[in-house]
């Protein structure tokens, strides 16, 4: 076993080695512009672009011509939500979401309430899932856009796509889901789950970073959507700009794999966050599990720790890579937006860790994760004033 120990693949994940295989020869030999159409360097790079299209399609059972490549999921929520509201304008100016979302729809959200478009905001159950019934209760008239992720990033909860779906089918209006934590992870079928656009980004799934895709459902007419970037009208009009053709190549294999592995991989990871979670609940009181237990990521465990500060403890672990929650925010001292939405108080909300295991990820460290963390709780709640 090597040290560090690395438990937050929801930042991001390592490349697999197959991954990286099979982008080599598109920095080197196979170096062509996607396109250009004139020479074979050409040809090679857009055959390759398109084999990527398939792979990504089959993991969520779209067709490949639904695939726009992205520069990730950040930039595929940014099209998603600008693109559709500002193209959308004339039939509603309306937008539900849930606070939980990632900074990527949330930002976009307040933007776009910058240019008069209306975002209603549910709330979430304590539990992190979203309550179907107020859903029914938000749309109105003017509702053109649902965005709620599929699996949280930061508590693993999966949503109700199908519900959600089909309630948003029932009323014309459309469904977003950023996957970024989902895809790869758990089953998704954009057909029978009716959903509309669908976020991916390939340095969840051990592809590269600075790749990810926007599924868009086809239509008759076409779905309409307002491009954030001009220039070429690469990508059917929608994303202008040069193909990152090795970074495409790596999100397809990334895909491949986790087609082709998902059901014994989330099985083992499943294990092994039990294990986890177990381990560490036998050792320690006044633990807390955050988020739905039965509707979870595979991988994911999220755990506050009475009478302990989270930041605390990130330092006495130093030798194995966890986080208080998301990438995006962890920089900030004020709790987790997530867990206070639904509800945690602020004492525990501060005291809370988000583990995130992967495919690399033995029973050996998860053992010693477990000890590691009995010890260091137990060392810091001896120091803390609120048990005196």
């Amino acid at each position: 076993m090597k040290l560090p120990i690395y438990f937050d693949h929801h930042a991001t994940t390592p490349v697999d080695p197959r991954v990286l295989e099979a982008m080599l020869p598109y920095f080197t030999e196979k170096f062509g512009n996607a396109a250009s159409r004139s020479h074979r360097f050409g040809w090679e790079a857009a055959e390759a672009v398109e084999t990527a299209r398939k792979q990504v399609a089959r993991l969520i059972h779209a067709r490949p011509q639904e695939i726009l490549f992205t520069s990730g999921a950040t930039e595929s929520d940014n099209l998603a939500l600008k693109g559709v509201a500002r193209a959308h304008r004339e039939k509603g100016n309306h937008i539900i979401t849930l606070p939980t979302e990632h900074k990527a729809v949330l930002d976009s959200c307040h933007r776009l309430e910058q240019e008069g478009f209306r975002v209603t905001y549910l709330p979430v159950n304590r539990d992190g899932l979203i309550d179907l019934d107020r859903l029914k209760a938000a749309f109105t008239p003017q509702t053109i856009l649902v965005s709620v992720m599929a699996a949280h990033n930061e508590i693993g909860v999966v949503q109700a796509l199908t519900a959600i779906g089909q309630l948003c089918g029932e009323r014309g209006v459309l469904f977003h889901t950023d996957a970024a934590q989902a895809a790869g992870k758990i089953p998704i079928h954009v057909e029978s789950m009716q959903i509309d656009l669908l976020s991916i980004s390939a340095h969840k799934m051990y592809g590269p970073k600075g790749v990810g895709a926007l599924y868009v459902r086809e239509r008759k007419p076409p779905l309409a959507i307002e491009p954030l970037i001009d220039g070429g009208g690469h990508e059917r009009g929608m994303r202008s700009g040069t193909l990152n053709v090795p970074g495409i190549v790596g999100l397809g294999k990334a895909c491949e794999i986790c087609r082709q592995e998902m059901p014994q991989e989330s099985e083992r990871l499943c294990s092994l966050r039990d294990r986890l979670r177990d381990g560490i609940l036998s050792r320690l009181d006044d633990v807390y599990v955050n988020g739905s237990m039965e509707r979870r990521l595979p991988h994911n465990l999220n755990l506050s720790f009475a009478s302990v500060d989270s930041e605390s403890l990130l330092v006495a672990l130093n030798d194995i890579a966890l986080s208080t929650g998301s990438a995006c925010t962890s920089a900030k001292s004020e709790p987790s937006y997530v867990l206070k939405a639904l509800g945690v108080p602020d004492e525990l909300a501060y005291a809370s860790l988000r583990f995130g295991l992967g495919r690399f990820n033995t029973e050996e460290e998860v053992d010693y994760v477990v000890d590691r963390v009995a010890e260091a709780v137990t060392n810091l709640r001896s120091l803390s004033p609120a048990l005196e």
